[in-house]
């Protein structure tokens, strides 16, 4: 009897069934995950007496039921700089996290924007991670400037779909800025960051007496990320650093660590209140003045560093904004006498090449293409309504753009 029921009811030949696809309503999928991660300041966080490192990467060792371990990655410039760094470290660990040993003496690794351009850093990361069998509960220390800590974030969130990072970053550039966000990335395909991740880190930890070693350019050169943050959300802080300019110069450390906090606050309040911390829109407010940094970067061969090139770019959209009435020249030159008096530069001679074919890879108006390519969407960049206050444009107009270029050429050969 069940036989020939199932068989009477049974859909024909050509009959639809009401288990076809298209008659099946939609699945509609909603993860949401919130992340957290601390950012602490310091001094001399491998000193024997300084329980921080412990506190972030062991809160509670009766929890640790089972063997977890670490690995040392250290900037080769960092380590250069601090010959005693490799020692404290593994001594660190020894005396302080005998929860998480080392599995390894620390590894040294090329520091600058050479680390990001060679894949097989980012294998020789992957691999000691394999070779010492770390899993999602161990850890990754990354040491050093923003290039190496993007890079080995990279390796560690593709590894086993995340290893822990903890990033403690030794630059201006890196501890304002960028160890702060969400994103890690190697450059690949001739383009700045065209591989990468979006994995917050386990916690970023700053320790002001790595800065004491800093060349004068990686020391101001960090300053312009909190410039553009400060044109951007805080016209109070820039006029700190106004004021501030020649402390600034003279590697006063207070006042370098004012700016590198307020700008740290500035950025991680807008990667978590922004509303689109993984950039899946076509904004990325905190990029005014990288459409043409980034070009710059490449253009140069990274001989320009990523601050000085930010400076320019921010110099070159401020000067558009300018143009384009939405400042005045009072706040122009405000923006371009802060910018000089810090040394950064405005103006790169590899800005005039090719500016009438803004399609040719060799000109920096290829940059907004590029930026535009990148996020996807319609072009988004920011501009300044006033200093403190930035608006969006969707388009950009390139006669004005290089007219930008030609004024901030003609002020740099009046400079020299």
């Amino acid at each position: 009897m069940n036989s020939m029921n199932n068989k009477d009811t049974a859909p024909q030949a050509g009959e639809a069934s009401a288990t076809d696809a298209d008659a099946l309503p939609p699945i509609q999928q909603r993860i949401q995950v919130t992340f957290e991660y601390p950012v602490r300041f310091s001094r001399g966080i491998f000193s024997p007496e300084n329980a921080l490192l412990r506190e972030v990467m062991a809160p509670n060792d009766q929890e640790i039921a089972f063997s977890r371990k670490a690995i040392c990655f250290v900037d080769a410039n960092v380590a250069e700089a601090h010959p005693e760094l490799l020692d404290k470290v593994s001594d660190y660990f020894a005396a302080q996290l005998d929860a998480i040993p080392l599995a390894c003496p620390p590894i040294v690794l090329p520091g600058g924007e050479i680390v990001k351009q060679d894949p097989a850093h980012v294998d020789a990361v992957i691999n000691r991670i394999a070779e010492y069998r770390l899993c999602r509960k161990c850890y990754v220390v990354a040491i050093g400037g923003g290039a190496l800590i993007d890079m080995v974030g990279y390796a560690c969130a593709i590894a086993h779909r995340g290893i822990p990072l903890v990033r403690i970053p030794t630059t201006v550039l890196a501890q304002n800025d960028a160890a702060l966000s969400v994103k890690n990335a190697v450059n690949a395909y001739n383009a700045k960051n065209f591989l990468g991740t979006f994995t917050p880190p386990h916690s970023v930890i700053c320790d002001a007496d790595f800065l004491a070693t800093l060349n004068t350019r990686d020391w101001m050169g960090g300053v312009s990320e909190a410039i553009k943050v400060a044109l951007l959300q805080d016209a109070d802080f820039f006029r700190y650093m106004e004021e501030n300019v020649l402390a600034l110069r003279q590697r006063d450390l207070s006042a370098m660590q004012r700016v590198i906090y307020r700008c740290a606050q500035l950025h991680l309040d807008h990667i978590s209140k922004g509303g689109d911390p993984l950039e899946r829109g076509s904004s990325r407010p905190l990029d005014f003045g990288h459409w043409a940094a980034h070009k710059l970067e490449s253009l140069t061969h990274f001989k320009l560093h990523h601050g000085e090139a930010v400076a320019i770019g921010l110099a070159l959209d401020s000067t558009y904004s300018w143009q384009m009435g939405f400042i005045d020249a009072t706040q122009w030159e405000r923006i371009i006498n802060l910018l000089t008096e810090l040394g950064l530069p405005v103006f790169d001679p590899a800005m005039l090449s090719h500016l009438d074919t803004p399609d040719d890879p060799a000109s920096v108006l290829r940059g907004l293409h590029e930026f535009r390519e990148h996020l996807g969407g319609p072009l988004t960049i920011m501009l300044l309504r006033d200093i403190g206050h930035g608006h969006e444009v969707h388009e950009m107009d390139l006669t004005v753009v290089v007219r930008s270029i030609r004024i901030l050429e003609g002020f740099f050969k009046k400079k020299a």
